[in-house]
């Protein structure tokens, strides 16, 4: 079984937009109805299947063994992974997928199956499109007229490429900390750029002709902190009116960083101006008289975009694990059964604990797709709707779920690819098997575009208060009218009831919470904040699982044929699993909030060792 093992089967994703979301709703919208039909999804996956299994999972191999490579002050990265590239752009798969400004542009929601398919295939692949097309997004939302006409086209055509720097040395994620600094020049809205960031995605590569760093700077006379910090597209490359390069500007490689996985994906140090030589262009307005900017209000429009296909990639990760694990278990014969000890050896699925390992992984990385999916549901729906209600209720619960989509999905895949290595023993330490290497880069998903922490923080002090706190109202609504309307269902009865008892328990969570913070002891909320967002994403997953399982059961009740019905049985074991395995973890989470333990408080460094 080679390395780079690629394994995939597009039923999922097709139940779930086909079958699952609303859509028809969707592309019903002015922005798609004279272009696009549920029934074209099934082009979209067919086109990303034949290219993840054709070029990018052949490629998978040299992008972990060979990687990208720094010399003389240039990365390149092997043949292959460049091959694999230029095939997803000329498909349409790559950053033109992100110019939302062109008429009759791709769905995000049909875009985000097709990088699903494609991730599992070769996880860096994904960082060179993702990074170069949300660079080009921003500058199309923010940019003046002359910026977007030299630098888009190349950039959504995937020639140039785009970066996005927010990390310094020493500052972390503490962007207030950015010691960048930018400097007027005699041409308005050019400046110098003086400083250095470090690992940034996609920061360096033979792939393209140019790259546009977008980069955080600070102006002279901007106030300190992140208020002041303003935004600037930086070019590796000087280029003249019609885009053509013309000269270097003085943005060096001075590093690339050794990763512990994703070694295709170009990981650098970038040094700003070193010989004072370094131009960027700013994005909107300069400081006003208050020495505010706008920079990193900017830059969200990027990080959360990013976010979303981080959850994206950390799905499309595990999910290779847990398929790979599945076929591996297929095939080992070990022991006998349990309960016939004079019977013959067996397949290693047909071991109660392996099978709970593997109902386990599917049913959370079901639980994340369907998270992820129904988010990007809502950002289509967000810019595309002509109800300005329903864009405002959709973009409200896009922002609410993100962090979730990005914390959970992203915390889950690590302990997922480990489940998926002790399916396979010993051998699953094995360099030789696939599921080792998609461990090693799945660990990178939770600390980019902010950790966990920063995730959990983002949740439970700015979600939970937009706007007087009346979209989270509405977000919790929706589980307490799921429960109300399927309560009486026979087929779920138990399950029904345990989603509504760990709803119950959330709400006492939120309380808990809501007095510390409202008693000005702010360090538990800091202490808790990861629990709440686990907690909160555990129940609204399992009303997800279960609205699935519900659709499923239906389906085979219906004698629908549009699966084999082993798959809708595979949904509904998915649905009952999740409710009776994953969701008693909020009870726990409860009961250790109830308990206030002050420990972690109370603790001081030294006691550490």
């Amino acid at each position: 079984m080679p390395a780079s093992n690629f394994i995939y089967d597009t039923s999922e994703l097709k139940f779930i937009v086909k079958e699952w979301l609303d859509t028809e709703k969707l592309l019903d919208c002015d922005e798609y109805k004279d272009y696009y039909s549920v029934d074209d999804l099934d082009m979209f996956l067919d086109v990303a299947y034949k290219v993840a299994r054709d070029v990018a999972a052949p490629a998978n191999e040299a992008a972990d063994t060979i990687g990208a490579t720094l010399k003389d002050g240039n990365v390149y990265l092997p043949e292959a992974v460049k091959e694999a590239y230029y095939t997803v752009v000329e498909t349409g798969m790559g950053p033109s997928a992100f110019n939302y400004e062109e008429e009759g542009h791709i769905p995000r929601l049909f875009n985000a199956c097709q990088n699903e398919i494609l991730t599992s295939a070769a996880a860096c692949l994904i960082l060179y499109w993702v990074t170069g097309g949300s660079a080009a997004d921003v500058i199309s939302t923010y940019g003046d007229d002359e910026l977007k006409a030299k630098v888009l086209p190349n950039m959504f055509a995937g020639k140039w490429g785009g970066t996005m720097n927010l990390t310094e040395p020493g500052a972390g994620s503490d962007l207030g900390a950015t010691s960048t600094k930018a400097f007027p020049t005699d041409t308005p809205g050019v400046y110098k750029i003086k400083g250095t960031k470090c690992f940034i995605t996609s920061g360096d590569t033979d792939l393209w002709d140019n790259i546009i760093h977008l980069v955080l700077a600070r102006i002279e006379g901007a106030r300190e902190g992140t208020s002041g910090i303003s935004l600037f597209a930086v070019p590796k490359n000087r280029f003249d009116d019609e885009g053509n390069i013309t000269e270097w500007n003085d943005v060096s490689t001075v590093g690339l960083e050794e990763k512990m996985g994703l070694h295709g994906s170009a990981t650098c140090m970038l040094a700003y101006g070193e010989n004072n030589d370094c131009y960027g262009w700013l994005i909107g307005d300069p400081p006003g008289e208050d020495g505010r900017a706008k920079g990193l209000s900017q830059m969200f429009l990027m990080m959360n975009e990013s976010r979303l296909s981080t959850g994206l990639m950390a799905l499309s990760v595990a999910e290779q694990a847990f398929y790979n694990a599945r076929e591996y278990a297929k095939i080992r014969v070990q022991g006998k059964k349990i309960t016939d000890r004079k019977g013959p050896r067996v397949p290693i699925i047909e071991h109660e604990d392996v099978k709970r390992m593997l109902l386990h992984q599917k049913a959370v990385t079901e639980a994340m797709r369907a998270l992820i999916l129904k988010t990007y549901w809502y950002t289509d729906m967000a810019l595309a709707s002509s109800d300005p209600e329903v864009k405002k209720y959709c973009n409200d619960m896009y922002m609410i779920n993100n962090p979730l989509c990005k914390a959970y999905a992203s915390e889950m895949a690590w302990g997922l690819c480990g489940e998926a290595i002790q399916c396979y023993g010993g051998y699953g330490f094995i360099e030789e098997y696939p599921v080792a290497q998609l461990a090693r880069d799945s660990k990178i998903y939770s600390i980019w575009e902010g950790t966990t922490f920063i995730q959990s923080m983002d949740l439970v002090g700015r979600k939970f208060n937009m706007d007087g706190g009346k979209p989270f109202q509405q977000w919790l609504s929706e589980i307490e009218q799921f429960i109300a309307q399927h309560k009486d269902d026979k087929n779920f009865a138990a399950e029904i009831k345990m989603l509504s008892e760990a709803n119950s328990s959330f709400t006492n969570i939120l309380r808990l919470l809501k007095e510390k913070v409202e008693a000005n002891q702010l360090e538990y909320q800091a202490l808790w904040a990861n629990r709440v967002m686990f907690a909160m994403s555990i129940v609204y997953c399992c009303m997800l699982l279960l609205d699935q399982a519900i659709l499923a059961q239906q389906k085979l009740d219906e004698g629908d044929t549009s699966f084999d019905p082993n798959f809708y049985k595979g949904k509904i074991a998915s649905g009952r699993f999740y409710a009776m395995n994953e969701v008693p973890q909020v009870f726990a989470i409860e009961s250790t909030m109830q308990n206030a333990d002050t420990s972690v408080i109370e603790l001081k460094p030294e006691y550490l060792g």
